[in-house]
């Protein structure tokens, strides 16, 4: 809810710090003494339209911040976190400078906005019903979710939600399997040969590292060779190694038993050495006996090396990447042969999704008709009170054609009204006189208030043109909002003020700068005078004291 209000330098108000409560807050004053500033000032901080005008004459720069308490799953929380802007503390400030040149700069949280997105989060707050002034009921684009919420529907718009978007799943589905099968026809040709070169060849993963480890090897077989066979010499023939180190054993063998133990180290030292080069030995002849000396072996690696290389090139694709090229053609070749047969299926499973679809917001359909039905009759009994028994309100709950449906349903929801018997339904905005269409507003939210929770709602002059009874009845609709919501309303009716928790006055005096507006919070005995002048004017009888405190009294103030 709306709980300060900081004016600086807007039009006759130089300084002003208001504090708001929950409940109903009644504004009044006489005509002229500034009530109407007081909400351009609001509205200057909600985002709405800021003009030069409203700068105070002879100051360079006007200023408002509002300060609101939300709650932390407010959906205004979400939205300013979305956009980077800290909404960490339990109060939202929502601040609006303007230049005497007409420029404006917005913040929110001391951070700087866009007007844009501080009108967005204001009207997430704050409702204004002024005369002429309440584009959220008039516009149309609201009225199908009020419906909705009016109704408690909730759950069935969900279910169509997500029918929807099963249904578009399943459109997109088929759509994108035609453009791949219209796309594989077109290049069936093409496919089909590449196809055929990648079989033919048949590329492993892994190839062409184990194709050119082997061309490098057979390329220098000759120096392997002579220098295998320089080591096999040296290790096997007369006077090689493997004689030397048995002679070497035999030698030292024949006199161990008279070393005392000295010689045992060195003669496993080369039992050892002789037991390693017999081994190499033994390796060597494997080596020599794997090498393959064909001359054609190497032209054949040679052969599919440069094969497999220039296949990559003409793909673009590493040699490694060609069996996954091949797995992805023969994929292709096999959604052409099964195209159709798959092009069925998808169509078949959009048919059942959009069927599905459609049942669920036939049903939503029904149950919006059902309260539609419901919210016109419950409408219609808020008319008589506030004087508007000759309006007829209606809501037209229509069918859109296939090309609008969407998430929400099938159905186009208006909310009509007849001024007068006998005359066609039309938009709200239709209302012509500006009392009456704030009377209606406050009818529709009356019926709506549970519906279409809001923090804080305005009404400027709503009782405009009614007196007696029918301003009582729209003060005690007023007071009933206010259980849902902050309700601040600026009236010029006594029976209204009367039904205020909390009562604030706006008045004008002559200053030595001037002429300024002030606002006082009244005391009991301050709303009683107030009252009083509002039903006498400007001399205040005991007699109007007395229907005064009848008011009061009748309103439970």
């Amino acid at each position: 809810m709306l709980t300060t209000l900081s004016i600086r330098d807007v039009v006759l108000i130089a300084r002003l710090d208001l504090s708001f409560e929950s409940g109903l807050s009644v504004l009044t004053g006489e005509t002229g003494a500034g009530k109407s500033i007081l909400l351009d000032a609001l509205g200057l901080a909600l985002g709405m339209r800021a003009e030069a005008r409203l700068v105070r004459h002879g100051t360079d720069k006007a200023s408002v911040a509002a300060v609101f308490e939300v709650a932390p799953n407010h959906p205004v929380i979400k939205i300013l976190e979305e956009r980077g802007i800290d909404a960490s503390e339990e109060s939202l400030v929502l601040r609006r400078t303007l230049g005497k040149d007409g420029r404006s700069k917005a913040f929110i949280n001391d951070q700087p906005v866009g007007v844009q997105l501080l009108k967005e989060i204001g009207e997430a707050l704050v409702e204004v019903h002024g005369q002429f002034e309440n584009q959220r009921l008039l516009s149309e684009a609201t009225h199908r979710s009020l419906l909705d919420a009016y109704g408690g529907l909730g759950r069935k718009v969900d279910n169509v939600r997500g029918l929807y978007a099963s249904w578009r799943g399943a459109v997109d589905a088929r759509l994108s399997a035609e453009e791949e099968l219209e796309t594989a026809r077109r290049d069936q040709d093409y496919i089909t040969h590449a196809l055929g070169e990648l079989l033919k060849l048949d590329p492993k993963p892994g190839e062409e590292t184990e194709l050119a480890g082997q061309r490098a090897l057979m390329m220098n077989s000759e120096k392997l060779v002579t220098a295998m066979n320089a080591a096999a010499t040296d290790l096997q023939g007369d006077g090689g190694a493997l004689s030397r180190l048995q002679g070497a054993l035999k030698s030292l063998g024949e006199v161990a038993d008279h070393s005392n133990g000295r010689l045992g180290e060195t003669i496993a030292a080369l039992a050892r050495a002789q037991s390693e080069a017999t081994e190499a030995d033994a390796l060597l002849e494997g080596v020599a006996a794997s090498l393959d000396m064909d001359p054609n072996s190497l032209e054949k690696a040679e052969e599919r090396l440069f094969a497999l290389r220039a296949l990559a090139r003409k793909h673009n694709v590493d040699v490694d990447g060609l069996a996954d090229l091949a797995r992805d053609l023969s994929h292709q070749v096999e959604a052409l042969e099964d195209g159709n047969a798959r092009l069925a299926e998808l169509a078949k499973a959009e048919a059942a999704a959009k069927a599905a679809y459609g049942i669920a917001a036939d049903a939503l359909s029904d149950a919006r008709r059902a309260g539609a039905a419901k919210m016109d009759r419950a409408v219609a009994g808020e008319l008589k009170p506030l004087k508007l028994e000759k309006a007829q309100f209606s809501t037209a709950v229509t069918d859109l054609e296939e090309a609008y449906w969407g998430p929400e349903g099938c159905d186009k929801v208006v909310f009509q009204v007849s001024t007068n018997p006998g005359a066609p339904a039309g938009p709200l905005g239709k209302i012509s006189s500006g009392g009456e269409l704030a009377r209606f507003t406050l009818a529709l939210k009356a019926v709506l208030a549970e519906a279409d929770p809001v923090l804080t709602l305005v009404f400027d002059e709503v009782d405009s043109g009614v007196g007696g009874a029918v301003a009582d009845a729209v003060g005690e609709r007023l007071e009933k909002l206010a259980g849902q919501a902050q309700v601040l309303v600026v009236t010029h009716s006594p029976q209204v003020a009367a039904r205020g928790g909390h009562h604030l006055l706006v008045s004008k005096a002559s200053t030595k700068p001037g002429v300024l507006t002030s606002v006082d919070i009244l005391s009991k005995s301050e709303r009683k005078e107030e009252i009083a002048r509002m039903l006498a004017g400007a001399t205040v009888t005991d007699e109007a004291r007395a229907a005064a405190d009848s008011l009061l009294e009748g309103a439970g103030s």
